[in-house]
């Protein structure tokens, strides 16, 4: 009774395992993209800053569009 209780709580499944594993890395991998997306975010933004003022002083949200 000991032991199917022990596998129903939670033993060692190898299947848990190999998907914690998967998971775990999928996470690291998401973290290490979501790391180089910020860091090329920001060299973006600071090109964009330092780019030509008179296209830094358009408003986009209320630019209108040229043609309609």
């Amino acid at each position: 009774m000991a032991k199917a209780l022990l596998g129903h709580i939670g033993g060692s499944d190898p299947r848990v395992l190999a998907e914690m594993r998967r998971l775990q890395q999928r996470v690291q991998d998401l973290e290490t993209q979501l790391l180089r997306v910020q860091a090329e975010n920001d060299a973006l933004a600071a090109a964009h800053r330092h780019s030509d003022p008179v296209l830094n002083g358009i408003d986009v949200h209320k630019a209108e569009p040229a043609l309609t």
